[in-house]
């Protein structure tokens, strides 16, 4: 075998390198016939991903008895939970109003179904999309005021919504923000604005910035269960599980594309466990409706529950997906639950059209550090959809904007940005500099609202700005690798171990692989552009393979017409294949490189 780390330009045009940078520790564990064995492979997979070795024990099975912080570390959290305990105990008449997507869905869900459990019913507000846009509106709180709310909690938004928060406090009605987004200076009038990413942090609460909306409303709910104990709430009346609603944080924190370690790592590792009991009844039936068989996974989050209910969002009823996990009528459940897999379906046509005139315009950028592109008539729903996929073909920071994309006939936008590159700062700072009628985000995605003349100026600006930070990020860009072995080593027991280290996501990266030196016995095309293949090995041992999306890529097109007869190495990640007998292990590839 050559060393991968010999492998300095694959078929995708990177270097191979070992995760953590410690080739000597990873060579070793590649053995499997170490000292360690199975148990040191996780030892090392915790290591290459910034665990210290004296906290391998907390981190091998990541708990929230481990992981969860005091919520009094965070600002207005204790504020926000007297408000809260205030208005249950006090008869108050609540309304949640939540983002259209899964962080602002599930994030509603959780405090509609925890202050259900005080014996509280709270109204669930959730704005359409198309007709209202992003975060809460001026005119939306008035009305709900109108309407009688004396308590309005804004979920997965509200950070940046100076006017709509202040019309509310002049109507009388307190808000109270929880939020992950990025925050200007210069806070909005909230009766409290709880949010991890607050520039005046302690660094304690700073460091978990990388929460969903989900997550911090969690702590909320546990912050004001302590406050409502403390005053006796609970002396005769059960106090509510609040573990069982680590289900919904689970679904929101992947769906979200949240960072996977720390106390988010303990969030996913814990909800997928109350998920499999199937106690909510919203839940179970989305299960179904995706034609799982098992208890869902990490991925299954992220590929399949999480855009169903996005769907909803972005080109149906945003509120259904709060109905589906708050309901406990089975037959609501079922309904619900396949009128979104139908809108899934929907969402996926108008996605394909929008990308294929997106992608016309990208060619025509290719000396641009920063993807923007823009069009009439593109479904505002599927634009971050399509961001993120331009962005994993051309490895850049993308902006895709829908032209009167609102009522008033201004774009509304979408973006994704690549490790490195902080997209929702720069946004903001957009905003700030007079480019943009709104805008916010995180490090990893955006939203922003845009003039149709400001657009040349917006997308040249964003170049001036980024262009040294996502050149740096992608001269940095190799990669990595925690496994290298021969085919006969691809075995459903190593796929077992490997997902032990798990879960993985954004920041918790799953284990990569490298198999080889393979030929490859077969290789053809399936479906629109996916790369199947059968590799074997000198050992005598042979395994299936797909690239996903890969036929248009200069690796797929080398695997399909050059790679025939010459030894290659693949690197992916390994699988589980059970549609046979008996469950196989399968690799799905990455990239490549010849080994000759």
């Amino acid at each position: 075998m050559i060393p991968v780390t010999a492998i300095t330009q694959s078929l995708s045009g990177l270097a191979w390198r070992w995760r953590g940078g410690n080739m000597d520790m990873a060579a070793e564990s590649t053995g499997m016939g170490s000292s360690g064995g199975m148990d040191g492979l996780i030892d090392q997979l915790l290591l290459s991903r910034g665990v210290e070795r004296a906290d391998l024990e907390r981190h091998r099975r990541p708990t929230l008895r481990d992981f969860l912080p005091d919520p009094s570390i965070f600002r207005d959290m204790d504020t926000a939970a007297a408000r809260l305990a205030d208005a249950a105990t006090g008869g108050e008449s609540i309304t949640v109003y939540g983002d259209y997507d899964v962080d602002g869905a599930t994030s509603a869900a959780l405090l509609i179904r925890f202050l259900r459990e005080l014996g509280v019913i709270a109204r669930p507000y959730i704005p359409d999309r198309l007709l209202e846009g992003y975060g809460p509106s001026a005119e939306a709180l008035v009305r709900l005021a109108q309407e009688g709310a004396q308590l309005i909690v804004t979920v997965d938004c509200g950070a940046m919504a100076y006017e709509a928060l202040g019309a509310a406090r002049a109507e009388g009605v307190d808000v109270i923000v929880v939020d992950h987004h990025k925050c200007a200076e210069v806070l909005p009038p909230a009766a409290a604005l709880v949010n991890p990413n607050r520039l005046d942090e302690s660094d304690e609460a700073a460091s978990h910035g990388h929460m969903a909306a989900v997550g911090v409303a969690f702590l909320l709910a546990v912050a004001t269960l302590r406050t409502l104990r403390t005053r006796g709430f609970f002396e005769r009346r059960r106090a509510p599980d609040l573990m069982a609603l680590l289900d919904l944080v689970a679904l929101g924190t992947v769906a979200d594309v949240a960072q996977i370690r720390g106390l988010n790592r303990a969030y996913v590792a814990q909800g997928l466990r109350i998920m499999a009991r199937r106690q909510n009844v919203g839940l179970a039936a989305l299960i179904d409706a995706s034609r799982l068989k098992r208890a869902p996974t990490c991925s299954d989050l992220g590929f399949a529950l999480g855009p169903r209910i996005n769907a909803a969002g972005r080109i149906g009823d945003s509120g259904l997906g709060v109905r589906l996990l708050t309901t406990e009528d089975p037959e609501e459940a079922r309904t619900i639950a396949a009128r979104l897999s139908e809108l899934n379906d929907e969402r996926r046509a108008i996605e394909q059209a929008v990308q294929e005139a997106a992608e016309a315009q990208v060619d025509a950028q290719h000396n641009r550090s920063v993807v923007v592109v823009h069009g009439a008539g593109w479904h505002p729903g599927v634009i971050g959809i399509v961001a993120g996929r331009i962005k994993e073909k051309t490895g850049k920071p993308t902006l895709v904007i829908a032209e009167q994309g609102d009522a008033e006939g201004n774009g509304k936008g979408s973006g994704r940005s690549i490790a490195g590159v902080d997209l929702g700062a720069a946004i903001i700072a957009a905003r700030a500099a007079g480019l943009l009628i709104a805008g916010g985000g995180h490090a990893m995605a955006c939203g922003l609202t845009i003039a149709p003349d400001q657009l040349p100026r917006f997308a040249d600006w964003l170049e001036e700005r980024l262009a040294r930070e996502v050149g740096a990020a992608r001269r940095g860009q190799s990669l990595l690798l925690d496994l290298s072995l021969a085919p006969g080593g691809l075995t459903p027991d190593l796929v077992e171990t490997l997902e032990a280290a798990g879960p993985f996501g954004i920041g918790w990266p799953g284990p990569r692989i490298a198999v080889g030196p393979v030929r490859l016995i077969k290789c053809d095309l399936v479906g629109a552009d996916h790369v199947r293949m059968i590799a074997g090995g000198p050992d005598g041992r042979s395994f299936k393979a797909m690239a996903f999306r890969a036929a248009e890529t200069e690796m797929g097109q080398a695997l399909l017409h050059a790679s025939r007869g010459r030894p290659l190495w693949l690197a992916g990640r390994a699988k589980i294949d059970d549609w046979g007998s008996r469950p196989a292990a399968e690799l799905h590839v990455e990239d490549a490189a010849f080994a000759d």
